[in-house]
């Protein structure tokens, strides 16, 4: 007699949903686990065209995606990271990239060599010109990195812009052709053992059931599962993240799809522009405190650089988490779980992350699915990952100066969360970056913001003085003449896209 497998179900599709799907079909033995999702047409899914995070290029391999292939099916364009126009005028426009910023010497952090030389008065670049990432993305260029370790192309990372409806399109063909049973439908009921509390079988409005031992909460901001039947409660993070609405627009292409995302600044929130092959994804995020629906939809159509391509979508949330992710034999994963502004690409990563944490906790036979322990590690690791990226989030808003504008002005002056407060402080006091061994973000990520927003330290370590400030000079020279010299040769973003991954659909002058 075969071994009873062990049923699991995810309630939701979109990208959560497919992305979930597709790495517990990839990973989990099929003689052990039965995967079902549930989804409905009838039901909409929040996804736009989506920027992401390089993290995105691990997952795929991970599952063994072609990458080719992937970009292909999602109308998917390079990203070397954001550029940020009017968050900090007197700073001017800055790009966050997915890159390193110079070099290490003798294990010092480079930050403190920059300042050292700034410091005594000699000229220095602005950082931005020590990052090979920049540079190519200021250029409008990209190749794959190198793998000499000693090259400045090295240097740096890559995530996509692509249509995430295409990507999760893509997942749905993946999960389903290594065994999971997609089934169409609207949850009516949830029925739960009266013992224990945990969920044992949905209900849909047809009157099937679908029983599991363990479900997957990916219904979006509804959250049916951990925040509704579970009644987990929501952490409400808008006194720091006051944008809570948005609208949301593709255009055609007028100016090329560049190598990074744009963030510009605008009077109640910010706008974004995610150039994909086919459309190009326009974006107002705003606070419905400080600006109305209808001017802040206006506002984003006169600032489109092409007609539009469909009516304005309007989309509205909440800043914040659940205060628990993991409850009963439940997770929340994606929308359901928590949401935070796309201001840095967050939301495909903190799903991705949701998923591999599951995986590495997954409870089986021999470890109940009702374990405290594994329960509570996931929710740890969740907490961390939402409150380390909020803080990097505040950090753009509190560091503005914009003045005489109701929404920059309250941000500017909230009081910050202290885990904040004290990155800041360690910053400024002697150029001390965060240093995170799990979690979001990288130092030089801090160091791109916090420069980028016009931070800049009162000292920098001692250490750094152990070189002669000649041979700091002559060293920063070289890195920036050797990212300029690394530039030559690489192809504009348009001819590697062409080359590498050019939609069918785009050859042919379609467009979606």
């Amino acid at each position: 007699m075969a071994a009873r497998r062990l049923p699991i179900v995810v309630l939701g599709g979109g990208t959560a949903g497919w992305m979930t799907a597709a790495a517990l079909a990839k990973h989990l033995p099929r003689d052990r686990y039965a995967l079902t999702l549930l989804e409905s047409d009838e039901i909409g899914t929040v996804g736009v065209g989506e920027a992401t995070l390089p993290h995105l290029r691990a997952f795929n391999e991970w599952l063994g995606v072609d990458e080719a292939q992937f970009m292909r099916e999602t109308g998917a364009t390079i990203k070397l990271g954001i550029e940020f126009r009017g968050w900090n005028r007197a700073a001017g426009a800055y790009i966050h990239p997915f890159g390193a910023f110079g070099e290490p010497w003798f294990g010092i952090e480079f930050q403190h060599h920059w300042m050292r030389l700034r410091a005594s008065g000699r000229p220095v670049r602005p950082i931005e010109e020590y990052s090979f990432s920049v540079a190519a993305a200021r250029a409008g260029v990209f190749d794959f990195p190198s793998q000499d370790r000693q090259s400045p192309r090295s240097t740096y990372a890559y995530a996509y812009h692509l249509d995430a409806g295409l990507y999760a399109a893509f997942l749905r063909r993946f999960a389903e052709s290594r065994g999971v049973s997609r089934v169409e439908g609207k949850v009516k009921g949830v029925l739960r053992d009266g013992e224990s509390g945990r969920v044992t079988e949905l209900v849909l409005e047809s009157g099937a059931r679908i029983a599991g031992d363990f479900f997957i909460d990916c219904s979006g901001f509804r959250s049916l599962l951990v925040g509704g039947e579970l009644g987990v409660q929501w952490e409400d993070w808008s006194h720091w993240l006051p944008c809570d609405r948005a609208w949301a627009v593709p255009c055609t292409q007028a100016s090329g799809f560049t190598p990074y995302t744009r963030a510009t600044a605008a009077t109640a929130g910010w706008m974004w522009r995610i150039p994909l092959q086919h459309r190009v994804g326009n974006g107002y995020v705003y606070s419905s405190r400080f600006l109305a629906d209808d001017p802040a939809r206006e506002a984003l159509l006169a600032a489109l650089e092409s007609p539009p391509l469909a009516a304005p979508r309007p989309l509205r949330f909440r800043p914040g988490k659940r205060k628990r992710a993991w409850e009963a034999n439940c997770v929340a994963i994606g929308l359901a779980g928590g949401f935070l502004e796309p201001l840095e690409s967050t939301s495909i990563f903190l799903i991705q992350a949701g998923a591999m944490d599951l995986l590495s906790l997954l409870p089986d036979e021999g470890a109940p699915f009702g374990d405290p322990r594994l329960r509570g590690e996931f929710n740890r690791l969740y907490d961390l990952q939402y409150e380390r990226i909020r803080d990097f989030l505040v950090l753009h808003y509190a560091a503005n100066d914009r003045r005489a504008e109701p929404l920059w002005d309250y941000v500017r002056n909230v009081e910050l969360p202290d885990s904040l407060k004290h990155k800041l402080q360690l910053f400024r006091a002697r150029a001390v970056l965060p240093n995170y061994q799990y979690g979001l973000f990288s130092r030089d990520s801090w160091l791109a913001v916090l420069v980028g927003q016009g931070i800049v330290p009162e000292r920098y370590s001692p250490l750094a003085d152990a070189l002669p400030v000649d041979v700091v000079e002559q060293r920063l020279a070289r890195f920036a003449l050797d990212i300029r010299v690394g530039l030559d040769g690489m192809p504009t973003h348009e001819a590697f896209i062409e080359r590498y991954a050019r939609a069918p659909l785009i050859a042919a002058g379609g467009a979606t």
